[in-house]
């Protein structure tokens, strides 16, 4: 059965045993997020905090963390699902009465894209006139962040010109009672919307709603289409139509059934600092100026439920979010592209810094014109690496990948440089926010490559005393743990003849657990900007074209102006332990 609001899929997850409540008192600041992470991490339940020190509002966090309770939403795999609406979209190609028949199943789910509107909202049970954000149970996530933040509200905004619906997951930070930081990302609708709005002088209304039903709050981080609305997406996801209801104070539409409605508008104009805070990249966002959201009424319904969600290094319960998402997508993304035969973007980097395509490649470098071609789609738009390999290659798998890697992969022909490029809002590693570079790796191969030849013997710490640790990741990939910053000692490895067979060096910092694949992506991919940390054995010019020969390097070390990565507070952490066992009883 579609769930309609947050409590009925609550009680459904209690009723199977993927729901835990927390019935002794707990602290906002730190200890609900270092709980939360932990359960995350052993693949653990939902979780109903009753009793939030500061308010009187339970919390639920951790509720889409596990591919179990993504089925429950959606009635099914979400790969089943993408796989049956692209189906859906090319029996249309051209409409026949036969083919509409055949897809009579899924009509409903498309059907159900149409909202339905309700009078009498559960969400408007309760109106606060004079409202007081901090009667919330807001967490603060993480010790060095600038304050509580709202981690899950959805953000629903119109399009000035066009009257177009949006909703998207922007992280709010509290600056008290009645005002949040509002933080819209580039390429997100919210922004658009707000920029438009700002070109006219005009504030932009703006309903942050808090608990949402599971299929609502799902489509909220699917990188829909510009103009694509999330409202009737979320229809199709849950398979039933999308209850919808006037706000109290503004013209949009909000869902009828949500926990919190906050209402208000953004100005033009205005912007305070925002940050740090402790980001899915792992480490903390610096403080920059974002608008402004000045909240003038809360509804609600009499006895709501707040939601939150941490994240931060992975894994975390935006893994599950994300991964479904693509799920979803990426049969859409083979409708516009034949050619592509399967995508992964890796949760382990933050899914932004690393995309594997598997193409089809029916002409010379067609591989390449498809990367291009993606880089250019919407929010694929911020990929910052994107690997090609032959259909055979399972794209989820990344040794399967770096095997495609060592047979197909020729610096000189294979990898492109895209110098300056726009940027994930939260990657750091340019050192200008929105701007830096993307590289391009073609595995695919045409059998040029020639067979590179493993040392007999590869022992970094003998050519480098900077090296610390090592792994040789199927014998494609040598990660060398260095001191402080690696340039010197990458230099170093790339010049010895000794390691001329490996196809590419990393090095990384102490802070990443070589032996741990999820440590070792994630400490190479967040922490490189292909320009500035890409070096090869050899490196010339020919005219205004860059030539690259021998071994890669990828200084992914901890540079000096990089923001902090994320550790909780060793008091936290201690409590936390002492009290594991209080909190299940």
């Amino acid at each position: 059965m579609p769930f309609y609001d947050l409590q009925s899929f609550l009680g459904c997850l209690e009723r199977e045993g993927l729901l835990r409540r927390v019935k002794v008192e707990v602290d906002p600041e730190l200890e609900i997020s270092e709980i939360a992470t932990r359960v995350v991490r052993e693949e653990g339940p939902a979780l109903l905090f009753e009793r939030v020190r500061g308010s009187s509002y339970p919390l639920a966090i951790n509720i889409l963390g596990s591919g179990r309770r993504i089925e429950m939403v959606l009635g099914m795999h979400p790969q089943q699902l993408g796989e049956r609406l692209a189906n859906f979209v090319e029996r249309l190609n051209p409409p026949s009465p036969r083919e509409l028949w055949r897809s009579r199943g899924f009509l409903s789910r498309v059907w159900a894209t149409r909202p339905r509107k309700v009078k009498n909202a559960l969400c408007r049970e309760v109106v606060e006139d004079a409202p007081d954000l901090n009667s919330l149970p807001i967490i603060k996530c993480w010790p060095q962040d600038g304050g509580p933040f709202i981690t899950f509200p959805l953000v629903i905004t119109q399009d000035p010109e066009t009257g177009h619906s949006n909703v998207g997951i922007y992280r709010m930070q509290l600056y008290d009672g009645t005002r949040t930081g509002m933080h819209m990302q580039i390429q997100k609708g919210g922004g658009f919307h707000y920029y438009k709005a700002e070109k006219q002088g005009q504030p932009l209304e703006l309903a942050a709603v808090l608990g949402a039903d599971p299929a609502l709050m799902l489509s909220g981080i699917l990188p829909l289409p510009e103009g694509f609305e999330e409202v009737a997406f979320s229809g199709l996801l849950r398979g039933g139509r999308t209850p919808m209801t006037k706000a109290k104070t503004l013209s949009l539409e909000v869902p009828a059934c949500a926990e919190f409605v906050l209402e208000g508008v953004v100005p033009p104009h205005e912007r305070l600092p925002e940050g740090p805070f402790g980001d899915h990249f792992g480490h903390y966002s610096d403080v920059a100026d974002f608008p402004v959201f000045h909240v003038k009424a809360i509804t609600r319904r009499r006895n709501p439920i707040y939601p939150a969600a941490v994240v931060g290094k992975p894994p975390q319960e935006d893994r599950y979010m994300g991964d479904a998402a693509q799920e979803i997508m990426k049969p859409l993304i083979r409708l516009m592209r034949p050619e592509v035969r399967d995508t992964w973007a890796y949760f382990e980097t933050g899914f932004h810094n690393l995309l594997v395509v598997a193409v089809e490649g029916r002409y010379t470098k067609e591989p390449i014109k498809t990367a291009l071609g993606l880089l250019g789609e919407g929010q694929l738009g911020l990929t910052k690496c994107i690997i090609l390999v032959e259909p055979s290659v399972d794209v989820r798998r990344f040794p399967q990948v770096l095997r495609a890697i060592r047979r197909n992969f020729t610096p000189q022909d294979d990898f492109v440089l895209i110098s300056r490029a726009p940027l994930d809002t939260l990657d750091f590693t340019s050192f200008k926010m929105h701007l830096g570079s993307k590289m391009i790796i073609d595995a695919t191969g045409d059998g040029s490559a020639p067979e590179a030849q493993l040392p007999l013997q590869v022992d970094p710490q003998g050519i480098c005393p900077q090296v610390l640790k090592w792994r040789l990741w199927e014998d494609t990939l040598l990660a060398v743990q260095v001191k402080e910053e690696g340039r010197e000692a990458l230099s170093t490895l790339l010049a010895s003849e000794r390691l001329a067979g490996i196809k590419i060096i990393a090095a990384v910092s102490p802070d990443v657990d070589l032996e741990d694949d999820v440590s070792l992506l994630w400490g190479i991919f967040t922490r490189f900007d292909p320009a500035r940390d890409i070096l090869f054995s050899r490196m010339s010019l020919r005219g205004a074209l860059p030539v690259y020969e021998g071994t890669m390097g990828i200084d992914a070390t901890f540079k000096k102006g990089y923001p902090a990565p994320l550790e909780m507070s060793e008091e936290i952490r201690e409590r936390v332990s002492r009290r594991w066992d209080e909190y299940w009883q």
